[in-house]
């Protein structure tokens, strides 16, 4: 009954309202005209609203529409905050003068208290500079640095050859050459990674190649090594015959005597001493590896036995830990005829081919989801990219950074990166289908804020 009364009385009062408004309104059009009627009209319903609403219970729904309303209200307002004119920036403080309004009386101050200068805002970077910052800091490696691996893997290599020539000296090897990307200048972060050629001599007429895709193992990777000419120079009479298997030479085979020399057989403390660090084999790794550690730096010193230039196309063949079928194939390196491809088209065009493949290097090798893109895959990359028309200069070296991220994103999705001097070859088959996604959602972020990866 109260609610009733509540409601009544709440009736009464708008019509006692409405009556108001319309005799207002009838009035005001006689004197303010139409115009000035509608004005009078919108202002006095805007009375009228307020007076309900503060007068009349809310409903929960309607609060909460009401205050949804004035919060995107409040985002979508600027909140501007008063700046002095820029001349005030130059021109000296002056004293401030007491008002005449003011209280008369000594006005307590702090000695302590002193103005406090904001601090400059931060610098927004572009993406162009960013890299060229990146590159400073995570790519270029010292020169000292650089000239110290040089020497020691230099060292290293004599030391190495001189044992094998003892131990070994029915074994022709040609000259240890240490090479690699720290030669080439395409080592990024630091002078961490050497290669170590070991040659073999192979007898010329003795040795052909096979394709490995027409062996059992069908490797387009790889290559056989069939020993020739049988009936003219029998089994026995080349000091390599001994690491026959099935015809062919056994890349596995000659791996494993090298292991265990360079395991066993090598003092390796004295030479260390003599060259002033610690050498010693990695027994962890199927690979041949030696780790060097000086007081300034750490090294890895990749040794590779490789078969040079048996076929008129010059092909590098290195003995690498295969598995299954290719075990005692042998690994086509093209590394040699990729860094030499990089190096023309960059002196064609005075280009950033190579500078960008240090930039990618760097950052995937900052970034652990991207571990497992090594310098082989960004090689293609580059190379694929570096074979268009377009600019490469200086300039655009933040477009093609992010025109690589594109291309390695696309390749992913396919899961499909074909060699780029062999296109047979997938470069991606390795990687299993979590680590492409996890390759992939690492790039795409990077690709969306470029300056995460930086």
């Amino acid at each position: 009954m109260a609610e009733f009364s509540q409601k009544r009385g709440k009736r009464r009062s708008d019509e006692g309202l409405g009556s108001m408004v319309d005799f207002l309104l009838a009035n005001a059009r006689l004197v303010l005209g139409v115009g000035g009627a509608a004005v009078l009209g919108i202002a006095t319903l805007a009375v009228k609203r307020f007076i309900d609403r503060a007068t009349s219970p809310r409903d929960e729904d309607d609060t909460k529409a009401d205050s949804w309303k004035e919060l995107s209200l409040l985002k979508a307002t600027p909140h501007l905050q008063p700046r002095p004119p820029p001349a005030a920036l130059s021109q000296p403080v002056l004293p401030l003068v007491p008002s005449s309004s003011a209280p008369e009386g000594p006005a307590e101050t702090d000695p302590e208290v002193t103005p406090q200068l904001s601090s400059p805002a931060p610098l927004c970077l572009t993406l162009q500079e960013r890299l060229l910052a990146f590159e400073r800091d995570r790519v270029t490696i010292p020169a000292a640095q650089v000239a110290l691996a040089k020497q020691l893997a230099g060292d290293i290599a004599l030391e190495l050859q001189a044992y094998f020539r003892s131990k070994f000296p029915e074994l022709p090897f040609g000259a240890f050459v240490p090479g690699g990307p720290l030669y080439d200048g395409l080592q990024a972060g630091a002078a961490d990674h050497v290669r170590l050629l070991v040659p073999l001599v192979l007898e010329p007429g003795l040795w052909s190649l096979v394709p490995g895709v027409d062996t059992v193992a069908r490797d387009p990777r790889c290559w056989a090594v069939r020993r020739t000419q049988l009936e003219f120079c029998p089994r026995g009479s080349s000091p390599w015959d001994r690491f026959l298997v099935g015809g062919y030479l056994s890349s596995r085979v000659l791996l494993e005597l090298l292991r265990k020399a360079l395991a066993a057989s090598v003092n390796w403390p004295a030479i260390g001493s003599l060259l002033g660090c610690l050498i010693r084999p990695s027994m962890a790794s199927e690979e041949l590896l030696l780790e060097v550690q000086h007081e300034r730096l750490e090294l890895t010193v990749a040794v590779l036995v490789a078969v040079p230039g048996v076929d008129a196309d010059d092909r590098l063949l290195l003995a690498w830990p295969l598995e299954g079928l290719a075990g005692n194939l042998w690994l086509q390196d093209l590394y040699p005829v990729e860094a030499a491809r990089l190096r023309a088209l960059d002196d064609h065009d005075a280009g950033t081919r190579r500078r960008l493949l240090l930039l990618l290097c760097a950052v995937c090798r900052g970034c652990s989801a991207l571990g497992q893109l090594g310098r082989g895959h960004l090689t293609q990359v580059v190379l694929r990219l570096g074979e268009d028309n377009v600019d490469w200069t200086e300039e655009a070296l933040g477009e093609r950074f992010l025109q690589a991220l594109e291309l390695l994103i696309g390749s992913l999705e396919q899961a499909s990166l074909p060699c780029h001097f062999n296109p047979s070859v997938n470069l991606f088959s390795s990687l299993r289908e979590e680590e492409i996604d996890d390759i992939g959602y690492a790039l795409y972020s990077g690709l969306q804020e470029p300056e995460g990866l930086l």
